[in-house]
């Protein structure tokens, strides 16, 4: 193998690789000889078929093969042998012309390998970094609000007397038909709806015109739609609904004792007011974490400067602006409604995407130096804790990622960066604050983008 650099700017690099075709040769020689072996041909005895024969009938097919793992084979070679990590997959470059002549035989394989290296830096000393860990106690008052809401899922009704009228909290059945302009929009009927007066499920306006309707009632509800509702063509839009009323039941009385907590499958309500706490206390202790990784990663990013190589930054950009996109897509808005434009949204999102890919080479290098392994049992949890996403194609899933060997370490990339977060904050000075419930939410999405 013969490695020529062409190209050396800045992280870029391009080399050329020749591989003689004597080699080649001989590694199809190789291929053939052990093929020889085990095909079986019609009118030959296992192991007898002339090698020219089986050259004749594979030999193409098994260089085509012997060039798709000798590429791989010298890729490789020529970065260690350079002291180099690519920063993506090199890409190949063989005219087609040539692979023809190399497939033929007789020919040097010859092409071109282009790539970006892994800038090298020296990682810093994180003396003197200081993390304040927020903490929020979970109040008796959060817990029997979060009762009450599952109780208000678990609600029974009861049919009110005949001729009797709505009240704010009773379930009413209906038929509507929303009309703007006097023409029924896309998604705006229903034949059998429930809706629970009060719940707000509905437009602004809309229940508390149901107030005081009886069984048979026939009306026109009229209301606006909010300037930031999601449907562009129905934002701030007039519009009337056509209604009637099939049914107006009132909510029994719910208990919260024993008994309630038993149709939940829980032994007690004492040890399902234990449950709620103990899953709040799990979300609190989420965005603790969330806080104390930020401020990590704050330090962090002040500590280092380097170049970086300009496809991953434009690979995680793409990555942030689909998302974005996206969301502004499905909330009905533009750039203009977040007192932005586009071009500037692209250079804030540019330097989220630069600061993302700079500290996550700063953290693979510092959990390569400490040895930071993941091992099965984190890999295969997970896998499971992915797989469980996509119910009832669990298996399936499960199975994807074990065959993609690229895929499977999409999955370990995070469990490996949490535990290089964990062995920094084992090494940095950590001081507790116990603050309240908005504070340690205070910034939530704005500090999941930076993260």
């Amino acid at each position: 193998m013969q490695v020529t650099e062409k190209v050396s700017d800045g992280l870029k690099r391009q080399l050329e690789i020749v591989v003689p075709a004597s080699e080649l040769a001989d590694k199809l020689d190789t291929y053939l000889n052990d093929l020889k072996g085990r095909v079986q041909l019609k009118g030959f005895r296992p192991g007898k078929v002339p090698l020219g024969h089986v050259k004749k009938l594979y030999g193409k097919s098994a260089m085509a093969e012997i060039v798709n793992t000798t590429i791989g084979e010298t890729t490789s070679e020529a970065l260690k042998e350079r002291g180099e990590k690519s920063a993506i997959q090199p890409a190949i470059d063989l005219a087609d012309e040539e692979a023809e002549k190399v497939l033929d035989g007789g020919v040097d394989l010859a092409f071109s390998m282009s790539y970006e290296i892994i800038p090298e830096f020296e990682v810093a000393s994180i003396e003197g970094i200081t993390i304040e860990r927020p903490i929020a106690d979970v109040s008796d008052e959060e817990v029997e609000e979060q009762l009450k809401k599952i109780a208000e899922g678990s609600v029974t009704y009861e049919p009110r007397a005949e001729g009797a009228a709505a009240e704010n909290g009773d379930r009413v059945k209906l038929s509507y038909l929303g009309k703007v302009d006097g023409e029924p929009f896309q998604g705006g009927a229903d034949d059998e709806a429930y809706l629970t007066l009060g719940s707000g499920r509905f437009i602004p306006g809309f229940e508390e015109q149901l107030v005081g309707a009886k069984v048979g009632d026939k009306k026109i509800i009229e209301v606006t739609f909010p300037e930031d509702y999601p449907a562009p063509d129905l934002k701030g839009k007039a519009a009337t609904f056509d209604i009637e009323v099939f049914e107006v039941a009132a909510p029994n009385e719910m208990v919260l004792d024993d008994a309630f907590a038993a149709t939940l499958g829980i032994e007690s309500i004492d040890k399902l007011k234990e449950l709620i706490r103990d899953q709040i206390q799990s979300q609190y202790g989420a965005q603790t974490r969330q806080k104390v990784k930020r401020q990590l990663l704050d330090a962090l990013d002040g500590l280092y400067s380097f170049d970086l190589p300009p496809t991953l930054v434009q690979q995680e950009f793409d990555i942030i602006w689909q998302q974005v996109s996206q969301d502004m897509q499905n909330a009905g808005k533009t750039f203009e409604d977040e007192d932005t434009t586009e071009e500037k949204a692209r250079e804030e999102y540019t330097k989220i995407a630069e600061r993302r890919v700079r500290l996550g080479l700063v953290l693979s290098k510092i959990g390569e130096e400490a040895e930071v392994k993941v091992n099965e049992q984190e890999l295969q949890r997970a896998l499971i804790q992915r797989a469980q996403q996509f119910p009832g194609q669990e298996r399936e899933v499960i199975e994807y990622y074990r065959k993609d060997a690229q895929a499977l370490a999409s999955l370990q990339a995070p469990v490996f960066e949490e535990k290089v977060v964990d062995h920094l904050l084992s090494q940095v000075t950590v001081t507790d604050k116990t603050v309240a419930k908005d504070e340690l939410f205070a910034d939530e999405e704005e500090e999941a983008a930076a993260v």
